[in-house]
């Protein structure tokens, strides 16, 4: 094509066709525009294409990362339950303790209460990598954009808010690490003790007055509530806007 057009060109100089060449010229230049303009357009239907790719990459990954983050919080919300629920028992012992059966039970209550921290790791490695490298804006979805936003900071709130409650369930087991109470009655009868290959004691010492105590019980109300607002003001809700990210990036998957 382009030789033709040269050809004419050269014919068009020679015979002093200057109006015609002008025309012709005119005629080439926007043969040569519309080529640069279908190029481009290719070029930016591959790049609209490999961005797509690359979106789809990252969605399918964001979700599985998400997937296992809501399992992880289905079961830190049942562990914090059964934490701040047995512990709700201690209490209602303390108005009678009378009632409470004898020190095995006890000891289930408070191992089940304080043994095992309640913090939320959730996996975030991927979507750190993304904003960090700033590839975020390769989603482009804008709702899906802020809510991934927004869990980043949802999470560093719910860190704050785990600190509290880890200061106030160690308040209550400090109280153990006295001379009144055995934390080595709980691992005897708790079965820990074996598990860790220590000596099972012949004769326990009983945790029983610790119910007595006003101490023990203003640690236990301020234990209690800190877990429910745990999971009522920022698990609950983290849930809730986990559910709403997975169904956001399903709806964005090219399956």
């Amino acid at each position: 094509m382009l030789k033709f057009f040269r050809k004419v060109r050269k014919e068009l100089i020679a015979d002093k066709k200057v109006s015609n060449y002008i025309l012709y010229a005119i005629g080439e230049i926007v043969l040569v525009v519309i080529g640069i303009l279908i190029a481009l357009a290719i070029d930016n239907a591959n790049d609209q294409s490999i961005k797509r790719e690359k979106e789809q990459i990252y969605l399918i990954g964001l979700r599985d990362e998400f997937r296992t983050s809501k399992i992880k919080l289905k079961e830190l919300i049942t562990f914090n339950k059964q934490s701040y629920e047995d512990s709700k028992k201690i209490v209602a012992y303390m108005e009678n303790p009378d009632a409470l059966l004898n020190e095995q039970e006890l000891a289930n209550l408070l191992y089940n209460a304080f043994a095992f921290d309640i913090s939320f790791n959730p996996n975030n490695s991927l979507l750190e990598e993304m904003i960090n490298s700033g590839s975020l804006k390769d989603i482009s979805n804008p709702r899906l954009r802020i809510l991934l936003t927004n869990w980043i900071s949802n999470i560093e709130d719910i860190s704050q808010q785990e600190t509290m409650l880890d200061k106030e369930r160690n308040k209550i087991i400090d109280m153990f690490r006295t001379e009144k109470n055995s934390i080595k009655t709980i691992y005897d009868l708790t079965g820990v003790s074996k598990e860790l290959g220590l000596p099972v004691s012949s004769e326990s010492a009983s945790n029983r007055d610790i119910l007595l105590s006003k101490e023990f019980e203003n640690n236990m109300l301020m234990f209690i509530l800190t877990s429910i607002k745990t999971e009522t003001a920022h698990y609950n809700p983290l849930m809730q806007s986990m559910e709403e990210i997975l169904k956001t990036i399903d709806g964005e998957i090219k399956e």
